[in-house]
């Protein structure tokens, strides 16, 4: 099942909750400050992200900028940076989903992103690719209306 961490507090994690529920995509929530991800869910976002940590990181956060990661990051291992997160879920950029099993990895939320061609439903089907949609289509399900 997919799990998506999120922030109450967070429009970002509202909106994204809010799309999949308006799609009917079963997902558990988890609140990202009481329940970080675990490492090995951050190690599968970050192959997802062809090893870029720091798109893992809130970077606009107040605990990333109080503790310096600007400067200490890019000095740190891997290793020491997903403990760091996997400590702290203010760190992690949200909303964060992950669904292993599916091979599902996406941090953020922008809404639609995708070219997909009229007359396909929409899914939280695949990780991001430089070149590739958020979301893939589902063949023969109807487009809901875009604004």
């Amino acid at each position: 099942m997919l799990k998506i961490y999120a922030y109450s507090g967070c429009s970002t994690c509202k909106n994204a909750i809010k799309w999949l529920k308006g799609r009917g995509v079963a997902f558990e929530e988890i609140a990202i400050r009481d329940t970080p991800p675990s490492v090995g869910e951050l190690k599968g976002m970050l192959g997802a992200y062809e090893g870029e940590v720091r798109r893992l990181f809130n970077v606009s956060g107040m605990d990333y900028r109080s503790l310096g990661l600007k400067d200490t990051l890019p000095g740190m291992s891997t290793e020491e940076a997903l403990g760091l997160l996997a400590g702290n879920g203010n760190l992690v950029k949200r909303p964060f989903a992950v669904d292993a099993g599916k091979k599902v990895f996406l941090v953020g939320f922008k809404g639609i992103r995708c070219p997909c061609p009229r007359g396909n439903e929409l899914d939280f089907a695949a990780p991001p690719t430089s070149a590739g949609p958020l979301i893939e289509p589902v063949p023969g399900a109807a487009l809901p209306a875009l604004r």
